[in-house]
């Protein structure tokens, strides 16, 4: 069972990246602009594994599915 916080922190994490508010703010402020028709699950920054978390997150409806839609969200502001 996963018993990691389920915020952006903890997404980063999960993503195996630098996950202090700092860290976020940064990878997000490199990767914003993805354009409307691109999923973010197909932004070129992921490695593999990462666009497959991000992808079951969102297909499953999982715990992570919220942060996921924020991430993306803030990746296209």
């Amino acid at each position: 069972m996963d018993r990691s916080a389920h915020d952006m922190a903890g997404l980063f994490a999960q993503l195996g990246l630098k996950n202090s508010d700092k860290d976020i703010e940064a990878f997000i402020a490199s990767h914003r602009g993805i354009l409307k028709k691109q999923t973010l699950v197909s932004a070129p920054f992921w490695s593999v594994s990462q666009a497959q978390f991000i992808q079951e997150a969102i297909q499953l409806d999982s715990d992570w599915s919220e942060v996921v839609d924020t991430l993306d969200a803030l990746l296209r502001a």
